[in-house]
């Protein structure tokens, strides 16, 4: 694939999700399915891929120097850029009463990104959390802001959603 998928292969190894137990590598592979979809160019699927290992502080603090050694400049501005916009609106950070409008990127490629992290997180959430974690309906509401903020409609949701499942089979 390329250096960026192959950092982030080996960066969550067998790792999987607390609630679910899914492998957190499947988020990768189902946000470049979607990334491929819409036509994100190369570097913003390297951007995806190195996202988690630059994400929060901790993340940031822990692995850039081994980012920064095998990517490009380009592909860390955008994993950057991702997480300056995302990390403004992290449901586990606020109030989702009151759901504040959401910034998206000047650049087109971090939005693309955006996209493929909201509906494979969105996919995740129906398939395994909904109506079973205590914040339910609150954080439906969530990601429909985001598709919302996103331009995506339920129709290329669906769609999306789809597509990742068939390209399981």
């Amino acid at each position: 694939m390329s250096k960026a998928y192959d950092l982030i292969v080996e960066h969550y190894a067998m790792q999987c999700a607390k609630r679910s137990k899914v492998p957190l590598i499947n988020h990768i592979n189902e946000g470049l399915v979607v990334l491929d979809e819409i036509g994100a160019t190369q570097r913003a699927k390297d951007a995806f891929c190195i996202h988690p290992m630059l994400q929060h502080d901790r993340d940031l603090s822990a692995n850039w120097k081994e980012v920064a050694s095998e990517c490009d400049s380009e592909t860390i501005l955008m994993a950057m850029e991702y997480r300056s916009v995302a990390n403004e609106f992290l449901s586990d950070k606020m109030d989702l009463d009151v759901v504040p409008d959401i910034r998206l990127s000047p650049l087109a490629e971090v939005n693309q990104m955006l996209i493929a992290d909201k509906v494979q997180n969105y996919k995740d959430f129906t398939k395994y959390h909904y109506g079973t974690h205590p914040r339910s309906d609150k954080l439906d509401a969530y990601f429909h802001k985001w598709l919302a903020a996103l331009n995506i409609d339920l129709r290329t949701y669906t769609r999306l959603y789809k597509l990742i499942d068939a390209s399981k089979k």
